[in-house]
């Protein structure tokens, strides 16, 4: 028995191993799930399928948005899998459980699903790298600009977990720097089904902004009731994380004029339309790429490069000092860099829901009102209290 499973390890080690964890059955599947998958095995074949001279494999799994499934499933990758790196990970409770336990096992963790602005802070690790956004940059550059816009009143319709209140926190400290008030909260339980109670006290505090903390079909349910309801006649409705793939759902009817905080949208320039019609030719429901899938993309490229550089995924701290050292370059992003404490920097796009009539296509539901550069984006080095950032 033990026999076999070193004989495991060893024809494990002869190749670079790397997972895919996310929901792929509920509220975030449509948003990372099997187009997550999908943007990983692209950018692994884009590479070359090889790294430091040994073929790559994506393997994958559901979370189910449940801490102790996640944690299992990261264990058993890691510790009989020979799993080198963890990608994706939306669900910042189970995010931050599984860069605790990579970096007791020198592996590797990029987060492009995963909200939580704690990675990249107080617990920020030297195996873990956070690409795509955050809740910081989400939270506060949404809060300023609707502030900005005269929305100066806030109420916060909140998810019930880790990243909701994080969102939530995030975006009152941008609605008060800015000269906003913030009128009160309510929380929710994630896949709640009945918003009416919520909605109800949204109603009834005055603002002028109901400021939507939550995420997926979370988002969906809760803006399209408050609409239902009547809410948005005299409140205005900030979706912090309205994702592209939710707006489909929602109707442009419902959606449009709403600002949404992005780092990616497949339409940008002539990479990322390519890169977007190879994704749709594969994904099962022909959906285009949204940011978290785009980051799962351009984060595995880089990575493949830092395997080369180090010779090796074995050992995860090298690897991710490695991505760190190296500009990162890729068709969806750009040129950026990787900060000390992991934090991945490129700009941010401020983009406005199209009328029905300006839309030509089922994907064609975004344009872009203002850039924000990457320095300006993410919460500064210096703020994130990171132990691996020098004072």
């Amino acid at each position: 028995m033990f026999a076999g499973a070193a004989h495991g390890q060893a024809q494990a080690h002869d190749r670079v191993r790397i997972g895919v964890l996310n929901d792929q059955s509920g509220v975030f599947s449509t948003y990372q799930g099997i187009g997550s998958v999908i943007a990983a095995q692209m950018a692994v074949e884009d590479y070359g399928g090889k790294a430091a001279s040994k073929p790559v494999d994506v393997i994958t799994a559901d979370h189910q948005n449940k801490t102790d499934v996640g944690v299992g499933i990261a264990r058993r990758w890691y510790d009989t899998e020979s799993i080198d790196a963890i990608f994706d990970l939306p669900n910042s409770a189970i995010a931050l459980a599984v860069a605790n336990m990579s970096e007791q096992k020198n592996k590797v963790f990029i987060g492009s699903g995963a909200g939580t602005a704690l990675l990249t802070g107080e617990k920020c690790t030297p195996n873990t790298v956070h690409w795509t956004y955050d809740t910081y940059a989400y939270g506060r550059g949404l809060g300023k600009a609707v502030v900005a816009q005269g929305g100066k009143k806030w109420f916060f319709l909140t998810a019930d977990y880790a990243f909701g209140h994080d969102l939530e926190k995030q975006a009152m400290e941008g609605v008060k720097a800015s000269g906003g008030e913030v009128l009160g909260a309510v929380r929710h339980p994630l896949g709640t089904a009945d918003y009416a109670s919520f909605l109800l006290q949204a109603q009834a505090s005055g603002a002028d902004i109901v400021g939507v903390a939550n995420a997926g079909d979370d988002t969906i349910t809760s803006i399209k009731q408050a609409a239902e309801f009547g809410l948005t006649q005299k409140q205005k409705l900030v979706g912090l994380i309205l994702g592209m793939n939710g707006i489909p759902a929602l109707g442009l009817k419902a959606a449009q004029g709403a600002q949404i905080m992005n780092p990616y949208y497949w339409d940008l320039n002539d990479g990322t339309r390519a890169f977007a019609k190879r994704f749709a030719e594969r994904h099962p429901q022909k959906n285009y790429p949204n940011d978290m899938q785009a980051g799962v993309y351009a984060s595995v490229l880089h990575y493949l490069k830092a395997v080369d550089k180090v010779g090796g995924a074995t050992d995860g701290k090298a690897v991710v000092a490695a991505m760190k050292a190296m500009p990162t370059d890729d068709p969806l992003f750009g040129k950026g860099t990787i900060r000390a404490d992991g934090r991945k920097i490129h700009p941010l796009f401020l983009l406005e829901v199209k009328k029905p009539d300006e839309s030509s296509s089922k994907w064609d539901l975004l344009k872009v009102v203002a850039t924000i550069p990457g320095d300006q984006a993410f919460r500064p080095e210096s703020e994130g209290n990171c132990p691996l950032v020098k004072k």
